[in-house]
């Protein structure tokens, strides 16, 4: 029997209109919860749906869920895993429930690894040994609820089929989980996963945040109106060590070339994003006035609500447009400061010639 699709963007005939705000721009490998349509009511919000647009317009935490390498090498795999134990001194815990305390556990993790890896002969010079994934949530979540959510994710995600270990740091202020998994899973084939499954493992971790009493969400960038991809973090390090990376001076060179041949145009993909963003936020306050009629209370807080988020929202701009108004500032910056500097002069000047007089 064939799966049914969910519906894709521009097809939400069977669901609210306002489901539109929190589709993902990529398709998923089975439908969400709130992407289930009521089968009564195929146009009203199921609770679900409500329980995730109230989350949303109340900026719930959004989890962080994020593949920080692979490794491809025994010495690199078993680097790493000395790396989140912090040489043995925290404790890791595998796919069977089993505690890895000390140096005697880490050395053991990293024997019974590097045997396997060692008897993996279908495996590409260059194919990994491991997916190293990083699961965080922003600082005062409690790391209690951080871990055993990261634990059930990774049991449901993988157990069965992949061997992982998973380690919790508690060190910096974001509490947060590295879970490395193996590769080779025991039916032969190898993780290799997509951007569908980043974003099924993002909305399962925040479910399970919020079944341990954790407020979370996992949403797209577009649905809270953010429309510029975050910086890499080798982009982050160089600019805190005040380097200018080499995308920053390409992306200033080319908006200083454009500036200069007036060729600053919106391009295709920026009218693309802004129409989508239009239309996102179009959605939220139609949505908004069809609460407000509904004479119910808790719709008009909720209405209210949304047009406090949708206010919130900060303004449509990518990359270019941000560089863009940066350099005008700069040039109006630069214009004020030298009419301070020639005004001085021009009275003196002035002062001068009455004074010949």
């Amino acid at each position: 029997m064939s799966r049914r699709r969910p519906p894709q963007e521009g097809d939400l005939s069977e669901l609210p209109a306002i489901s539109y705000v929190w589709q993902t721009p990529i398709r998923r490998p089975r439908p969400a919860e709130w992407e289930a349509p009521d089968a009564a009511a195929p146009g009203q919000l199921t609770p679900a749906m409500r329980g995730k647009l109230e989350r949303i317009v109340k900026r719930a935490p959004e989890v962080m869920v994020k593949i920080t390498g692979r490794t491809k090498s025994v010495e690199h795999l078993s680097s790493h895993l000395e790396y989140i134990t912090r040489s043995g001194e925290l404790a890791g815990e595998t796919e069977q429930g089993a505690l890895l305390a000390g140096r005697v556990g880490l050395k053991d993790l990293q024997s019974r690894w590097a045997d396997d890896a060692a008897l993996d002969d279908r495996r590409r010079r260059d194919g990994s040994l491991s997916i190293n994934i990083i699961l965080s949530m922003p600082p005062g979540t409690d790391p209690v609820a951080v871990k055993d959510a990261a634990r059930a994710l990774a049991i449901e995600t993988f157990s069965g089929n992949h061997d992982f270990v998973f380690v919790q740091h508690l060190e910096d202020k974001h509490p947060h989980v590295h879970l490395t998994v193996r590769s080779l899973g025991y039916n032969g084939k190898r993780l290799n996963p997509r951007k569908a499954d980043l974003q099924v493992w993002r909305e399962r971790f925040a479910g399970e945040l919020r079944l341990r009493g954790i407020v979370a969400e996992a949403t797209p960038r577009r649905t809270r109106g953010r429309v510029r991809k975050a910086d890499r973090g080798t982009v982050l390090a160089l600019r805190k060590r005040e380097i200018t990376p080499y995308v920053d001076r390409r992306a200033r060179e080319e908006v200083l070339r454009e500036a200069r041949e007036g060729t600053g145009e919106d391009r295709p993909w920026e009218k693309q994003i802004r129409g989508r963003q239009e239309a996102i936020r179009r959605r939220y306050l139609d949505y908004a006035s069809e609460l407000e009629r509904s004479g119910q209370a808790p719709d008009h807080a909720l209405a209210r609500q949304i047009r406090e988020f949708v206010r919130g929202m900060p303004a449509i701009e990518t990359r270019r447009h941000a560089l863009r108004k940066e350099l005008a500032e700069f040039a109006e910056s630069r214009r004020r400061d030298m009419a301070r500097e020639i005004e001085p002069a021009r009275r003196a000047d002035v002062e001068k010639d009455e004074k010949g007089k």
